[in-house]
């Protein structure tokens, strides 16, 4: 019988799962995915209910079509207490110590993994997608917030409390918007997708998506293409501080913002480039693996869990 981890990628809106092959050829090979939606509105005792239904359904679709679950592996937005199981804090599904891992094992009669879905999806990208072949991985989603994963030969840091990674936090201009965290000026209140919409809805007049932002860039309508160079400019200053503190070999561009493509690749290249003294330049590209990364990521975390291994040798 062929061997599977059942992954789960939580979101805000969705949940992203997946049957990934756990051994010989059929390594990351997904199997079987589904979509479900979150209804984060009923609240986080509803939402973790959910979570535990869909991967005991999952178990249930792998033993229908022959496969063999062997472990389980579950990706949450927030604060994660990976070592212990726990999302300590996420906002996004209202989870407030909630030992997800623990919860999952009882419902499933499988060992399972903890992680966080940027970390997860970092890690993915770095074994499996974009930074496939470098031992020096930093990830960076663009979307709604700006986060980060620090992946070295494989393995991504977390942090001493679970909360590594949080770059879209970096002041890169002092007195600047207010952030949601508090502070005014972070990364993620001037070059997030949601900024980049915001601002050029404030400056004018009308709505628009990051996405349109840039394609209006590009034809040169001078309020987004004024918009889009301060994007580029704040993005280059903190991928300045990634790479003063990290020294990447790839930095990999995911989230929304990086479907603009090469308008945003190709001048925040230069922008880089333009700001490096002693630095070593990194190669700088976009996600290959899209929303799947979370999904994958979480397969791996499963994966890697020494409980699981020992049911895959």
């Amino acid at each position: 019988m062929t061997q599977t981890v059942i992954a789960l990628d939580v979101g805000g809106t969705g949940i992203k799962c997946a049957l990934v092959g756990a051994d010989g050829d059929a390594l990351h090979t997904v199997q079987h995915a589904e979509r479900h939606p979150t209804g984060r509105e009923r609240g986080p005792e509803a939402v973790a209910a959910t979570i535990l239904d869909i991967a005991d359904g999952l178990a249930a679709t792998a033993r229908a079509e022959g496969l063999e679950p062997v472990g389980a592996g579950l990706v949450v937005p927030g604060i994660i207490d990976e070592t212990n199981g726990v999302a300590v804090w996420a906002a996004n599904v209202g989870f407030r110590d909630v030992p997800l891992k623990h919860l999952l094992e009882q419902r499933l009669g499988l060992p399972a993994a903890l992680g966080h879905d940027v970390r997860a999806g970092g890690l993915a990208e770095a074994r499996l997608g974009a930074g496939r072949g470098h031992d020096y991985v930093l990830f960076i989603p663009i979307g709604t917030g700006i986060a980060a994963a620090n992946v070295v030969n494989g393995q991504v840091y977390t942090g001493s409390h679970g909360a590594a990674g949080e770059i879209g936090h970096i002041v890169v201009r002092p007195g600047g918007p207010l952030c949601g965290c508090g502070q005014r000026g972070c990364l993620e209140s001037i070059a997030s997708a949601s900024a980049v919409g915001r601002r050029y809805s404030e400056q004018a007049g009308r709505q628009a998506t990051a996405e349109e932002v840039a394609r209006l860039a590009a034809e040169g309508e001078p309020v987004a293409a004024a918009v889009w160079r301060e994007t580029i400019d704040a993005l280059a200053d903190g991928l300045m501080t990634g790479i003063a503190l990290f020294d990447p070999a790839v930095i990999v561009l995911g989230g929304g913002l990086a479907e603009a493509g090469e308008a945003l690749l190709a001048p925040l290249r230069e922008a880089v480039h333009s700001r490096v003294t002693f630095h070593r330049v990194p190669a700088i590209t976009r996600a290959a693996l899209g929303d799947e990364a979370g999904c994958l990521g979480a397969a791996l975390l499963a994966l890697d869990n020494p409980a699981t291994n020992g049911s895959t040798r």
